[in-house]
């Protein structure tokens, strides 16, 4: 049990006041909801600092192994509430803020979500900083501090359009800047050999352009625990801003290019790489925050350990995708070239030190960048990198002799490219996938040679979600409910949840249940009013989908049955139809075409059904703009059906799946990621499952015997929902406008979409049957909540923990 820290309630109404005279000049009556923001995320960090300091004390008086956690992404959402949960003091801060006249969710809803991060990958390295802090781990989280995210999505005739997402524009409250920690980043140039007064030789980067990157420090405050550990993202500075004598002989360019250069590295996630100069961009921001991490996690060892060869022992990379992969030749460099260490000692270090999560099976996400770019921003990484491959190269042949398919097969040079997933491979002791199905086909698929080669180093660690986020803190009803029930003791220990099971059967703990998810969905129903100027039924079915938009998600499949269910209604109009709210969140990369026009025919279909009468509101269809983690938490709490409905064998987890499930969605999904696990723990029974399996899927790749112009002929329902799409039905300005869509499903349906669909329409056929059934319904709502106990983030960083970081917890007594 957590033993809570003494609030003393007036000294902190003391520090709101004390703060908002001294930030803004004004009194308490006189101050604005964000006045009030800032006002307590200071006073609230108050409580953060001692904690932060003792730990990091504690950190360095143990001397203990460390693990960086390299992301490109942290999706951390708004951090206030977050905190105040985590300190304990949640409640007793509302209760001091309604004393003092102020209303807790309108000072949360001042705080813009850090704009750190875009989908899963993200949300997922955000909820192991939560574990790891709240298991005790000492951990530090490395990414960069982007200045605009990737976008704040607006809608806009049915269309994305994306603007920035000025999240700094008034600062944040909880970071802090470490000048004294800054690095020297290089790019370009030339590498030069010069002999050193050793005698030895020592490669030296001549003609470069750098930038000082400045790291940025957020807490990450563990549950109860007075840990607090850190991340930090780096920001780039130009070393000199402004060179006069190139401004003087009217070389205005030159005069500030350090300055431009440094600038645009941290100023958006993900710019658009659909042309070379994107592709440069993002290969400069990954070698930036790599480089500056790695480059100040030795030095920080070197604080406490004299011998470099114990690196291993104290630190760990843990490499999140292949977005951080440089790491491995960023370590070498640095072993070699600053620390003076021959190449097979160096390497010896480098493997013992990094560890790969692969997070895709699609090897055409997994990263490879022109030999030429990678060569010319990189030079001496890229020599480091060529000697790698060619060492590399020299053991697949010495195992595989005569088996040039193997070479082409494994290497990390190859076909002028530089293969990055390779790289991590080669380089690190850990390869692990994120749900069993995934690993499994990685093993037996995507990376099999590399998997016969070196079997030890390949393992599953599947994924998991913060309870505290997604439920303490997104879902305050059903969170109360739940230890009113059994115990706070699941907050820490998810397994406890386990413990509902005895209530599933009970009436009126059914119509608890289910009149707290009325009341979730009355809450986001008020969110759609205030935020789409749509009306939707809170005792309708709200089927929700809410993720990142790509092909093998599928979204357009969920809107092509959202179509045919119209197309149902208006053939037959007293056709008996559970009402449903078909609820749709997602961004698509600014460069993604068809991602982008599914986007705008879900809104075309929206603004057609919304406007019918006619069917008396039996069906609503809602895009909810810019989702982010704020609004999520809203809409996992109100969602009833859980869309996770991927092309079986593509997606490599799916967390969202866990986060739906945690609030009592029941899934609607095929058996592919995360799912096949979270249906053996629910049980088939309280899931909806159709499709093709992911073996069925990769046998039909395989054999190319798939042509989805066959169920076009065969199938009349298909046929007049594809027909739909170029008629002009959903388009009346331009029939064409969604060709795009027609053209890909017709040539080539990559993603099995129309094979999928027949078995897709059933799954909701069973869906409103089960939904007539309240009993039923609630029972398998219940237990869905009460078998999510395997799906924390907690289970899965225990297992990263004792299986590939080897850490050990560290206790921080107050």
């Amino acid at each position: 049990m957590i033993k809570k820290d003494v609030f003393d309630k007036q000294q902190f109404k003391k520090d709101v006041t004390r703060r908002v005279r001294n930030l803004y000049r004004r009194d308490l009556e006189e101050a604005t909801p964000q006045m009030i923001y800032y006002a307590v995320a200071y006073a609230v960090k108050d409580f953060i600092i001692d904690q932060w300091i003792e730990t990091h004390k504690v950190y360095k008086e143990k001397k203990a192994k460390c693990v960086y956690y390299m992301s490109m992404e942290f999706l951390m959402g708004r951090a206030l509430g977050n905190n105040m949960i985590n300190l304990t003091f949640y409640d007793e801060i509302k209760e001091a803020l309604d004393e003092m006249g102020f209303d807790m969710n309108l000072i949360e809803d001042q705080e813009p979500d850090a704009a750190l991060g875009n989908g899963g990958l993200g949300r997922l390295a955000a909820c192991f900083l939560d574990s790891l802090a709240t298991l005790g781990y000492p951990a530090y989280g490395c990414g960069i501090r982007y200045h605009y995210g990737m976008f704040k999505q607006v809608i806009e005739n049915g269309y994305q359009v994306e603007r920035p997402d000025d999240w700094l524009k008034n600062g944040n409250p909880f970071e802090i800047r470490r000048d004294e920690y800054s690095q020297v980043v290089k790019f370009g140039g030339y590498v030069d050999v010069e002999k050193g007064e050793d005698g030895k030789e020592h490669f030296v980067q001549k003609n470069y352009q750098s930038v000082r990157a400045i790291p940025y420090d957020m807490p990450v405050i563990g549950y109860g625990n007075h840990v607090v550990n850190t991340l930090r993202i780096w920001d780039a500075e130009a070393i000199q801003t402004f060179k006069l004598d190139d401004f003087d002989k009217g070389e205005y360019q030159k005069a500030v290019s350090e300055e431009n250069l440094a600038r645009n590295i941290t100023e958006v996630l993900y710019p658009n790489d659909n042309h070379y100069a994107g592709k440069e961009l993002r290969l400069k921001q990954q070698y930036f925050f790599i480089s500056a991490s790695v480059q100040r996690a030795i030095v920080k060892f070197k604080e406490t350990e004299s011998d470099i060869h114990k690196l291993p022992e104290k630190v760990c990379f843990q490499m999140n995708d292949t977005h951080p992969t440089v790491a491995v030749a960023e370590l070498m460099r640095i072993l070699i070239d600053e620390e003076g260490l021959e190449w097979n000692e160096a390497w010896a270090i480098t493997c013992k030190t990094c560890a790969y999560t692969n997070h895709t099976i699609m090897s055409e996400a997994l990263e490879k960048w022109p030999l030429e770019l990678f060569s010319r921003l990189l030079p001496r990484i890229y020599q480091i990198v060529e000697e790698i491959n060619r060492r590399f190269v020299v053991e697949i042949q010495n195992k595989y002799p005569n088996d040039p398919a193997k070479v082409a097969s494994m290497a990390i040079i190859y076909d002028g490219q530089v293969r990055m997933a390779h790289l991590a491979i080669a380089g690190s002791f850990s390869v692990n996938g994120v749900a069993r199905l995934h690993t499994e086909i990685l093993k037996e698929r995507e990376l099999k040679d590399f998997y016969e080669m070196m079997p030890e180093k390949f393992n599953n660690k599947t994924n998991g979600i913060t309870q505290r986020r997604f439920l303490l803190h997104g879902n305050p009803l059903l969170a109360d409910w739940v230890t009113n029930k059994i115990g706070s003791e699941w907050i820490t220990d998810l397994s406890h949840m386990k413990n509902l099971e005895v209530y599933v059967d009970d009436e009126k703990c059914q119509q608890e249940f289910m009149n707290i998810k009325y009341q979730n969905k009355v809450r986001l129903a008020k969110y759609i009013k205030e935020h789409n100027g749509i009306d939707v039924d809170p005792r309708s079915v709200f089927d929700v989908q809410v993720k990142r938009l790509h092909e093998y998600k599928r979204q357009l499949m969920n809107i092509l049955h959202v179509m045919h269910l119209y197309n149902e209604i208006k053939e037959h109009p007293d056709m008996d139809i559970v009402p449903t709210t078909f609820i749709f969140g997602a961004k698509a990369a600014a460069g993604y075409y068809t991602a982008k026009l599914t986007i705008k025919l879900i809104n075309s279909v929206a603004d057609r059904i919304n406007n019918d009468t006619a069917i008396d509101g039996k069906l609503k269809v809602v895009f909810i703009e810019d989702y982010r983690v704020s609004n999520a938490e809203i809409i996992f709490a109100a969602a009833d059906v859980s869309e996770q409905i991927s092309t079986a064998s593509r997606e490599a987890s799916g967390t969202g799946n866990m986060k739906f499930m945690l609030n009592g969605a029941l899934t609607l999904g095929t058996m592919d990621g995360a799912n096949v696990e979270i249906v053996e723990e629910v049980g088939e029974e309280n899931a909806f499952i159709f499709g093709m399996s992911a073996e069925e899927v990769m046998a039909h790749e395989k054999n190319g015997d798939y042509n989805p112009k066959d169920i076009y002929n065969e199938n009349m329902a298909v046929r007049k929902v594809m027909t739909q799409l170029v008629n002009g039905y959903y388009s009346p300005d331009n029939p064409e406008l969604f060709r795009g869509l027609y053209d890909s499903l017709m040539d080539r349906d990559q993603y099995f979409i129309l094979k999928d669909f027949d078995s897709y329409c059933e799954a909701h056929k069973k869906i409103d049957e089960a939904y007539r059934d309240s009993k039923g319904w609630a029972r398998s709502a219940m237990l869905n909540v009460a078998r999510c106990g395997k799906f924390s983030s907690d289970r899965t960083i225990e297992q990263y923990a004792n299986e590939i970081w080897k850490l050990e917890k560290v206790s921080v007594v107050k």
